[in-house]
């Protein structure tokens, strides 16, 4: 047992300093690290249920799997207010983390991010660099089954207050995601520009285009009941490519750090 948690501290260290993460980009095409989640599931396994509590507030957790700890040399700028980044997770120099956010073990945060208020980058996903994640969006963990690939979201993304990114979509480069989206394996993304629908694909992931400007919108139920009644469902709507005034945009949000 103990050999099992000195191999996942080993793990933890390595995830930490970003020496390993759990998927990366090869010639284009981004593959998942299966045997990190698995030893992270080990991690859980061989874990002891053991007393966190700080002063008047009670936590329990493994022991395995304790908050991560952070020091000046780190350069990251995590905001006072109650944000905790779990044990095993990676947060590059230049990272700011607003109260309250939450960080879970093996996600992946690249230099220049912003983690916003009630945040969460889920267990396991990928965040690039100079990534804005407004209030309240969340980002879905991927742990099991440990060959998927987990949330995925490129360098110079916006994603908006209240979105959900879940259930392995990727979010490719410079793409800005409006607020209130909800994307996952089974949204239809309706692309306004060039026509047609974007669905999963054959892993099972829904892939946003770089550039893609993705606001919530909706499409007519078109037989049946649902039709006679006027329902429609809600779907994702590409309504433009990013063009210099979007970058402008995002440009000031950045200075307005």
């Amino acid at each position: 047992m103990e050999t099992a948690k000195e191999n996942f501290e080993h793990l933890c260290r390595q995830l930490e300093c970003g020496q390993v993460r759990v998927a990366e980009k090869n010639d284009g095409h981004w593959v998942v690290n299966a045997w990190v989640k698995e030893e992270i599931l080990k991690g859980f396994a061989c874990g002891v249920l053991t007393d966190m509590s700080q002063g008047q507030f009670s936590f329990y957790d493994k022991d395995t799997i304790a908050p991560r700890a952070f020091s000046l040399d780190d350069k990251v700028r995590i905001v006072p207010g109650g944000s905790s980044v779990r044990r095993g997770a990676y947060l590059a120099p230049g990272v700011i983390v607003m109260p309250p956010a939450y960080v879970n073990i093996g996600a992946y945060v690249d230099s220049g991010t912003m983690i916003d208020s009630h945040a969460l980058v889920g267990s396991c996903a990928q965040v690039g660099k100079n990534v804005h994640l407004a209030a309240a969006s969340q980002l879905g963990g991927v742990l099991e089954p440990v060959g998927a690939l987990p949330v995925i979201v490129e360098d110079n993304v916006f994603i908006g207050g209240n979105c959900g990114i879940y259930e392995g979509t990727i979010v490719e480069e410079n793409a800005v995601i409006g607020t209130g989206v909800v994307i996952n394996r089974s949204t239809a993304v309706y692309d306004a520009v060039n026509g047609g629908y974007i669905t999963a694909n054959a892993q099972g992931q829904i892939v946003i285009p770089a550039g893609a400007v993705v606001v919530a919108g909706s499409r007519p139920i078109v037989k049946g009941p649902g039709k006679e009644a006027g329902v429609h469902l809600y779907t994702p709507v590409i309504v433009k490519y990013r063009d210099e005034k979007t970058s402008g945009a995002i440009t000031l949000e950045h200075l307005l750090r």
